[in-house]
């Protein structure tokens, strides 16, 4: 189960509004989602959450770039919309690295194996082989842990939040009130 949902900055205060993210594909998707309910180009928050498995805050201000912070990788690996956030950046991988790769292994044979020979994999349980792969991805919190610093939810408190993580920072914020109007 998901919820998302858009938290804009105004003069006033915040504004809450819920958010289907089925027509979002892209970061960019959801950054131009975050940008048309933004008033004045202030900041937008976007706030991404899979049960208590994960959860992804996107930090819009203006017309800067997207600052992203996912508070358990892996499991927002396993996640469609955990997918959207976890850019190749935000994961330090070259940029459309996995395309070329699936490509390739697409065009050739990567197992080793002509065509009707048997598929024999050869034991290689050496213990000295410690190459990591270099599409995992990282296990715990990535992105920018200093995202929400500047709006009253330090680093420290932001990298402790589990259960009701948005709450808290929606509380944090000031924001509790208009986040549970949309809830």
């Amino acid at each position: 189960m998901y919820f998302a949902a858009l938290l804009a900055r105004t003069e006033d205060g915040w504004e809450a509004s819920d958010t289907e993210l089925d027509d979002v594909e892209t970061l960019s998707d959801l950054t131009d989602l975050a940008r048309e309910a933004s008033v004045d180009e202030d900041t937008v928050l976007v706030f991404i959450e899979q049960e208590d498995a994960w959860f992804g805050v996107v930090r819009v201000d203006g017309e800067e770039d997207p600052r992203i912070f996912v508070s358990d990788a892996t499991a927002a690996a396993r996640s469609s919309y955990g997918e959207i956030l976890l850019t190749d950046e935000l994961l330090g991988r070259e940029p459309g690295a996995e395309d070329t790769i699936a490509a390739l292994e697409e065009l050739v044979g990567l197992d080793g194996t002509e065509d009707g020979e048997p598929d024999i994999t050869p034991d290689n349980d050496n213990d000295d082989d410690d190459e990591l792969d270099a599409d995992a991805v990282p296990a715990g919190p990535i992105g920018d842990t200093g995202i929400l610093a500047d709006l009253g939810l330090p680093e420290a408190e932001l990298l402790m939040l589990r259960t009701d993580a948005l709450v808290e920072i929606a509380d944090a914020l000031g924001a509790a009130e208009v986040l549970e109007t949309v809830r």
